[in-house]
């Protein structure tokens, strides 16, 4: 039987650290779903597209290949044969997933993609639709979150340690930003499935957090 685990959040809420650890604990392969939209916004960008206008990244999607690809259980993300995993994780591209994500015809470009690796592997898959509309039947959902301070000091600290140059304060603008865009947007919006598991991460440390994810899953498919 294939597992599927669904984990949904908000951003910064650690759900690409701890679902990569718990996913290397239980055997599983792990799928960053956000790094998907990363790459289309990636791609909207070096083409001078607006990351916001529906029309115009539509137009672009037709010369966009996004693949994953797993090296000892590691994800890479290609754009165009190009490894960008690097690339995406800029504030510029976090942003511009935000907005991508919004619009329905690059949900639905990517919605096959994300099936296809949950139908042929145990996967730990997290984004912020996933198990409400992605893998509406995975047989462990869980919701990660933590407090907007917190998530963007974790991202203020990750950031910095990569040498880049940001303030606190515009982390935290940007994340409070994106929460809202990510919940308010009329396709997929950013919430609990209804049969989720909640995880606040707030008070935990990394190691704490990952354990009680990998806690929870053991505990759904005893």
């Amino acid at each position: 039987m294939i597992v599927n685990v669904a984990i949904d959040g908000p951003a910064g809420a650690g759900k690409s650290t701890v679902a990569r650890a718990a996913a290397k604990e239980l055997g599983y392969i792990y799928v960053d779903t956000g790094a998907l939209y990363r790459a289309v916004g990636v791609c909207a960008l070096r083409l001078g597209v607006a990351t916001d206008d529906a029309a115009a990244v539509e137009g672009i999607l037709g010369s966009v290949k996004v693949e994953l690809k797993f090296t000892n259980g590691e994800q890479q993300v290609f754009l165009n044969g190009e490894n960008v995993s690097s690339e995406i994780r800029t504030p510029e591209a976090s942003m511009a997933a935000s907005n991508v994500s919004a619009i329905p015809a690059v949900r639905a470009f990517l919605f096959d993609l994300q099936k296809n690796i949950a139908a042929e592997n145990d996967c730990i898959m997290d984004g912020r639709d996933i198990g409400t509309v992605v893998l509406p039947d995975a047989q462990v959902k869980i919701f990660l979150t933590a407090s907007p301070e917190i998530r963007a000091r974790r991202r203020y600290d990750e950031l910095t340690a990569k040498g880049q140059q940001v303030e606190y304060d515009d982390v935290l603008d940007d994340l409070i930003k994106r929460d809202y865009n990510d919940s308010h947007r009329e396709v997929a919006p950013l919430r609990p499935a209804d049969d989720s598991v909640t995880v606040d991460t707030s008070g935990l440390s990394l190691e704490q957090s990952i354990e009680r994810v990998i806690q929870a899953v053991r505990e759904k498919i005893q």
